[in-house]
């Protein structure tokens, strides 16, 4: 009788390039799903939660949110640099409890104070997690790390696509159980999130330096000036969120329901392409390049976004979608370029330190993006936008030269962090 070959069931998805072939790889992408789940479904509700069944003001509530935001901001170097010296799993691991624990004690939350220390302590476990995971992804992504870095971030945005559907069921129910059912969901899918990671093995730190400084990741001038510059670039992540639907609702003739749109363009996007546009973009040179390249796409999509105002309505529709795809070639780029710099400009032994560092520029970026964007876009109109747009540009041009300068001044190593035996 002539043989039958018997097919894993992924295998098609691994052909198609739909899941990874490692199974490291799918473990921490299928964490990533659930992470982001979660914190997608808060993130849509979390305004209404406070005002709506807590009862607190929107005032307050933004003041809590602001608070934790820049607490949070404390806490990537020293806890990457634990990561460093005992092994990124169990220090993520550890911080995504505290994350579930926090996000449960929401739900007993009635009043200010109690919010700004529940929130601070999950916003600190937050970014201690992030810099946490940066010497995870690194030693799982191996050889193809650019590549699987893409792919979790498209992970990531198809995540938080099926989270605003689900988080659209409980804000049309607009009860308090609703509003408390997403909360425990969040929280609970941190705690699924840790018992997904608990299977992968462990990571061998890299031994560092005898003589190197305790704080090395500030003290690499380079490496902060990089960090500094993809800060400022990094405000365009809100420009779609924040500066255009009041743009769009403001200064345009244009339907409402193409803020909507713009998020899922957006969004489909980034999920289909992402990894496409990571695709050469595997060292610090040809990261630079992508940054710059990011600026110019950065200035045309803004322009053509500004354009809109005083057009009729076809017309203004038509020129914000334009300028909505290539915004998103542009944050494709930027993407692309940004995380190949947080990890190639950082020695090996100090990945969790150097990631918690870049995460402090990205943080403030998105403390400060809403005020920028309203003074820029908003305040100023037409003006602001192609200000705004050049200032992208500048940075982009800038990359390029301070990545090798950052390169010829920094620690660099070679040695890479190891995946060890571990849970199965």
């Amino acid at each position: 009788m002539p043989s039958v070959v018997t097919q894993h069931p992924g295998s098609w998805l691994v052909a198609r390039g739909l899941i990874p072939a490692d199974r490291p790889q799918r473990v921490l992408a299928l964490a990533t799903f659930v992470n982001m789940v979660g914190s997608g479904v808060f993130m849509v509700a979390a305004a209404l939660f406070f005002t709506r069944s807590v009862g607190l003001p929107a005032a307050q509530v933004g003041l809590a949110l602001g608070a934790a935001a820049v607490v949070g901001l404390l806490a990537g170097v020293p806890v990457g640099h634990l990561a460093d010296r005992y092994g990124p799993r169990g220090i993520y691991l550890l911080m995504l409890g505290v994350q579930g624990v926090a996000m449960a004690a929401l739900t007993l939350v009635d009043s200010f104070w109690p919010l700004v220390a529940v929130l601070c302590v999950g916003e600190l476990a937050r970014s201690a997690g992030a810099a946490a995971r940066g010497p995870l992804v690194r030693a799982v992504g191996g050889a193809g790390l650019s590549r699987y870095r893409a792919y979790l971030r498209s992970v990531a945005n198809l995540a938080g696509s099926a989270a605003a559907v689900a988080a659209g069921f409980a804000l049309q129910a607009d009860t308090r159980a609703a509003y408390v059912a997403l909360v425990l969901g969040n929280a609970a899918s941190f705690l699924a999130c840790a018992a997904i990671i608990a299977r992968l093995p462990a990571v061998r730190p890299v031994p560092a330096p005898g003589r190197e400084p305790r704080w090395a990741a500030l003290r690499d001038r380079g490496y902060v000036t990089v960090t500094v510059l993809d800060g400022i670039m990094s405000i365009h992540h809100q420009v779609l969120l924040f500066a255009l639907p009041l743009w769009i609702v403001g200064r345009t003739d244009a339907p409402r329901w193409l803020v909507g749109l713009a998020a899922l363009v957006n969004t489909a996007l980034v999920v289909l392409l992402q990894v496409r546009a990571s695709r050469g973009v595997d060292d610090p040179a040809s990261a630079g390049r992508a940054v710059r390249r990011s600026g110019v796409a950065f200035l045309a999509g803004m322009a053509a976004m500004a354009g809109a105002a005083g057009l009729p309505a076809r017309l203004a529709v038509g020129l914000i979608l334009v300028g909505i795809c290539v915004h998103t070639v542009g944050e494709l780029w930027h993407t692309a370029g940004s995380l190949e710099l947080r990890f190639s400009l950082a020695p090996a032994h100090a990945q969790g330190q150097y990631s918690g560092l870049f995460g402090l520029g990205s943080g403030l970026a998105n403390v400060l993006a809403p005020s920028v964007l309203a003074l820029c876009c908003v305040s100023w109109g037409v003006p602001g936008w192609l200000l705004l747009g050049g200032v992208f540009l500048a940075v982009g041009l800038a990359v390029p030269a301070v990545t090798r300068w950052a390169q010829r001044t920094g620690p660099g190593s070679r040695t890479e962090p190891e995946l060890v035996g571990g849970a199965a």
